[in-house]
């Protein structure tokens, strides 16, 4: 299954995180979605003083803005195919615990889909 083949607001959500996979040369970029629309993006920040993944960093800046739910969330990776890291769920689930995360390639194409 491609980007394409994906719900538009699914889509969405996957081309955010591969441009901020890409702007900042990360391993993984993640977006979500909000219980209103609102898409927040975002890359794994590795700093001497501060080390956050890409999806936790999505979820914050979302609770950040005010969001109170998540419609869903995507994770690009140029790593091995794998389950996101059982923290960076769990703040998925903090606010969407019914959200699925879509887990996609550099290229856009779905890898899978975590429903809870």
């Amino acid at each position: 299954m491609t980007e394409t083949s994906l719900d538009p607001e699914d889509a969405k959500i996957v081309t955010l995180a591969r441009s901020a996979r890409a702007r900042a040369d990360a391993e993984e970029g993640a977006a979500v979605r909000d219980e209103t629309g609102r898409t927040y993006a975002a890359c794994t920040v590795d700093l001497p003083s501060l080390k956050i993944s890409a999806l936790r960093l999505a979820v914050a800046m979302a609770a950040a803005s005010g969001a109170t739910a998540l419609e869903a969330a995507a994770l690009v990776t140029g790593a091995e195919p794998g389950l996101p890291a059982a923290d960076d769920l769990a703040a998925v689930r903090d606010l969407g615990p019914a959200a699925p995360v879509l887990l996609a390639g550099p290229d856009g194409r779905l890898v899978d889909t975590l429903t809870p």
